[in-house]
């Protein structure tokens, strides 16, 4: 229904009680599938709710370790479940799959100023796997006790 509106000159607008409808294109539900980068976007993002299971499933197994033996000892049975295993198997996966895309983009969505001068994002990435081999050998270190 239209409804003629006096306008600041005196002439009458006419005004619709609905919006139209803008154009816009139909976009597939499935848009992700069309382009590589598309579906590695996607599973990067994807990515992280198993990194968040990681946590989890750590954090469980620091409960078990501080409330005892017998809890220690239970929390292995469930761990070594079917389900338990392929979920951390699966994840593990995507784990790698996510510390693979960070390596690739840190460098190109790092910008890294020193005085005037940004560093070429070859020195941005070779700094972050210098902090990983660094990280690991003390992770390693920790763990196995080697002087």
């Amino acid at each position: 229904m239209l409804q003629p509106h006096a306008g600041p000159n005196g002439r009458a607008r006419v005004y619709t009680l609905y919006h139209p409808r803008w154009l816009r294109q139909h976009v597939s539900t499935y848009w992700w599938l069309q382009r590589r980068s598309y579906l590695a976007f996607i599973l990067r993002e994807l990515s992280c709710l198993f990194v968040a299971w990681f946590v989890v499933f750590l954090l469980m197994l620091v409960r078990a370790i501080n409330q005892g033996e017998t809890a220690y000892q239970r929390f292995f049975p469930w761990a070594a479940g079917a389900n338990v295993l392929l979920l951390n198997l699966v994840s593990f996966g995507f784990i790698v799959f996510h510390a693979i895309t960070f390596f690739i983009a840190a460098p190109q969505a790092l910008v890294v100023h020193v005085g005037r001068r940004r560093l070429p994002g070859g020195m941005v990435g070779g700094a972050h796997y210098l902090a990983l081999v660094f990280v690991s050998a003390v992770v390693a270190w920790l763990l196995l006790g080697v002087p």
